[in-house]
């Protein structure tokens, strides 16, 4: 079934700079206010959804570019819904920040779990379900799967295959173009009945019939009789994960020293931050090779990033005409390090990191450039500041607050 039904390449789903996201976005929008009522439909090639979710993940584009374009197209109330799922993302990210806990408690019981033939079965298509076997195709060939898809996906293998939630997760995180370590660390736990504390998401042979496209259905129709009668798997509750890290730690950026900014893939679009305006006298992007090979990311979505990096150096060279280097080096602390000393800078400023593989590679790489006498700056954008504090509860709570503070971005028009 691989390569049926859906396209087989990842720059389908979504390009790979800014340019092109930016493009494709404005292709969207005459579509979002119709989000609301197709967005839960499965269909090849997926219309009804924008797709831009690996260039937000990337930070290509930001939420807030999205969100204003699409409010300067059309009024609030028609695209709400459009607005709210980008907004998402945004609050998973902030929910994780300040409880960082619980991305460290994933990896630690992911490495503990014991090997399973049947989940790398259904890794390869191979469980007998002919849905869930579609669906891990598309996964792997395209780097994308709907979200409705991945809703299923996840209940099925938590609640009816009775597989660790933390191990579905990682076959998601590896393959997902827009995996990221809080949208999909904390969606699979909201399935598995761990993040909404005792509830859980269960997917139902209606719920499919419903929203799978006709030939879609005919031809996974074998499969449905796993959907019939879904149970829970988890049905104790568990306690309510507690904010750890209600402040980030703040290393200034010092403007006066001889500086480098560093780029890396959790924000390939520096030129729009408060970086903006400043002038450094050596650029390097990197790419987190060594957290590639940790998850397993596929030679597809390597690809992707590596174009977007690309992408990104040009970029970045054009605006602060400076010359920038793009590396993907196995030990990253050793390699900023070696940067700093070749181009003798007194200090590196960076765009902080989420929590995830690199905001946990951070350590070294502050020892490493404290070994060589260099300072490690980080400089956050304000939104994010504005919006982290605002995850403390449930999303419709963080909504409601952006709405109340008038948060929302200004409309902006597109041509």
């Amino acid at each position: 079934m691989r390569g049926s039904g859906y396209p087989p390449d990842s720059h389908v789903i979504c390009p790979s700079t800014r340019a092109a996201a930016l493009d494709h976005l404005s292709a969207f929008l005459p579509k979002a206010p119709l989000y609301a009522r197709d967005r839960n439909h499965v269909q090849p090639g997926h219309p009804a959804v924008s797709r831009l979710s690996p260039a937000i993940r990337h930070r290509l584009i930001s939420e807030d570019e999205v969100a204003a374009s699409v409010l300067g197209k059309h009024a609030a109330g028609r695209v709400e819904k459009f607005v709210q799922e980008v907004y998402w993302r945004r609050y998973w990210k902030g929910w994780l920040s300040l409880r960082p806990q619980v991305w460290r408690d994933y990896l630690d019981s992911l490495a503990s779990l014991p090997h399973s033939e049947f989940a790398r079965r259904v890794e390869a298509g191979a469980s007998g379900n002919a849905v869930i076997d579609h669906f891990a195709n598309e996964l792997v060939a395209t780097g994308y799967l709907h979200n409705h898809a991945r809703m299923w996906f996840a209940a099925w293998w938590v609640h009816e295959a009775g597989l660790p939630w933390q191990s579905g997760a990682a076959f998601f995180f590896k393959h997902l173009l827009d995996g990221d370590p809080a949208a999909n660390t904390l969606s699979w736990r909201w399935v598995a009945g761990l993040q909404t504390p005792g509830k859980t998401y269960l997917a139902r042979r209606s719920n499919l019939e419903k929203y799978l496209a006709p030939g879609l259905l005919e031809s996974l129709a074998d499969g449905l009789t796993h959907f019939e009668h879904p149970q829970p798997r988890l049905p104790s509750v568990p306690a309510k994960e507690p904010v750890t890290r209600a402040e980030l730690p703040a290393l200034e950026f010092r403007p006066a020293a001889t500086t480098g900014l560093w780029i890396h893939e959790e924000d390939l679009s520096p030129e729009t931050s408060p970086l903006a305006g400043h002038a450094f006298d050596s650029i390097l992007v990197t790419g987190h090779s060594s957290a590639w090979d940790q998850h397993g990311f596929p030679a597809s979505k390597r690809q992707w990033m590596l174009d977007a990096l690309d992408d990104t150096a040009r970029r970045a060279t054009e605006h602060w005409k400076t010359a920038a280097s793009t590396v993907t080096p196995t030990g990253l602390a050793q390699a900023l390090a070696d940067w700093s000393k070749e181009h003798a800078l007194g200090q590196i400023v960076t765009l902080r990191p989420d929590t995830g593989p690199l905001d946990d590679a951070l350590p070294d790489v502050i020892a490493a450039l404290a070994g060589v006498g260099i300072h490690l700056a980080f400089v956050d954008r304000p939104r994010d500041l504005v919006l982290r504090p605002l995850a403390s509860g449930g999303f419709f709570q963080f909504w409601e607050r952006m709405q109340k503070r008038g948060l929302l971005p200004v409309p902006v028009e597109v041509a």
